[in-house]
């Protein structure tokens, strides 16, 4: 869809002078702005869709590459200009001297400069070490965390530097005009308030340190060194600030007999050769339990079994992965005479002369198969 004209957004022509433009923004902004049109969506948008014209026609170069290359000149540009509206507070801090003495001087109640600055607690970080099968079926970890919560007790009062806003003021005067820009109170630390009254034990910002247990419900498919964020259960925060979060690390434990391959599980499977000439059944561990599998008569060793859905689960919900069992044909390393007078006699007999067929598989063709 066609962007609309910043000239025709603001009524004007081309050859608009600077104190024109100027008007015709503030002509827009009064109508449209938020104050007066309370939680109206469209009104917002062209509030801010005015200002993005304005921040690009009130600015002689930006002007200049407009009028020769229309928008085209900002879509690779990451300022204003380039197809991102302008939020609330910086079109308050550019432009707010437009507005005179409007809508208490530029601030008002839902956006911009007056707004109290929402203060959040720090973040807490911890490792929860978890189990292929706790990773596999997912899990419910109670874990206890030492957090910083707001003492019983401490009362809070309006800052007297910032009067509550959370932020402090500044209008400075420039070649375009006056300049309005808002920081973060430093007396409060942008809270908008300050400690009234605290008891014994507390800090400066009236917390204290408390043992509490969170319960986090771990999803499976997790991998080791993802990290997960149970919201709010951080450090709080003064006043009528919010808490942080905390942040849960995953660290996999290593399995006795399983190894992890994305989403897939390797298992290593020995089997003797009278088993392998003979077939046989055998138990193997799997993420749910204990499995018992088929060894068919004359099995290879190298041989790959896929036990379909046996691995662990897609962490996006895409299924489950496989178990891989890996056949190993162990060979024994010593013999007592019986047994090598039986493998002596062998020797000759076809029976034991190697005769692949189609279906062994090279070991290279076998990989292939495995991520296939």
């Amino acid at each position: 869809m066609a962007k609309k004209d910043y000239y025709d957004i603001l009524g004007i022509d081309k050859n608009a002078s600077a104190s024109e433009i100027k008007k015709a923004y503030r002509k827009m902004a009064l109508k449209y702005h938020p104050d007066k049109n309370p939680d109206d969506k469209d009104a917002e948008e062209m509030f801010k869709t005015a200002a993005d014209a304005y921040e690009v026609l009130s600015n002689p170069e930006k002007k200049a590459k407009y009028d020769q290359f229309g928008h085209a000149a900002f879509e690779q540009a990451s300022g204003f200009g380039g197809g991102h509206h302008m939020n609330m507070d910086d079109i308050f801090s550019q432009f707010g001297d437009i507005f005179g003495g409007a809508f208490g001087g530029g601030g008002f109640s839902g956006f911009g400069g007056q707004r109290q600055r929402v203060v959040k607690g720090s973040n807490l970080r911890i490792r929860v070490k978890l189990t292929l099968e706790e990773i596999a079926n997912g899990a419910e970890k109670k874990i206890k965390v030492k957090r910083k919560i707001k003492a019983s007790g401490t009362t809070y009062k309006t800052c007297s530097t910032c009067n509550g806003s959370g932020q402090v003021t500044r209008i400075t005067n420039t070649i375009l005009g006056r300049m309005q820009t808002s920081s973060p109170c430093t007396t409060c630390g942008g809270a908008g308030e300050m400690i009234d009254k605290k008891p014994a034990g507390a800090d400066a910002q009236g917390l204290i340190l408390s043992e509490e247990t969170v319960s986090i419900k771990i999803p499976a498919g997790v991998v080791d060194g993802m990290q997960l964020k149970v919201s709010g259960k951080g450090n709080e925060a003064p006043g009528n600030g919010i808490a942080g979060d905390l942040l849960v690390a995953i660290t996999e434990e290593q399995h006795p007999t399983l190894q992890r391959e994305g989403d897939n599980l390797h298992y290593d499977l020995y089997v003797s050769i009278p088993d392998a000439v003979l077939g046989t059944s055998k138990e193997i561990d799997t993420v749910t339990g204990k499995v018992r599998i088929k060894i068919e008569a004359g099995m290879q060793s190298g041989k790959i079994l896929r036990l379909r859905g046996k691995g662990i689960p897609s962490i996006n919900g895409y299924g489950k992965g496989d178990l891989l069992v890996h056949v190993n044909v162990w060979t024994p390393k010593t013999l007592d005479k019986k047994q090598k007078d039986f493998f002596e006699s062998m020797k000759e007999d076809e029976h034991f002369d190697p005769k692949p067929e189609s279906s062994d598989k090279s070991f290279f063709e076998k990989v292939k198969d495995m991520f296939s």
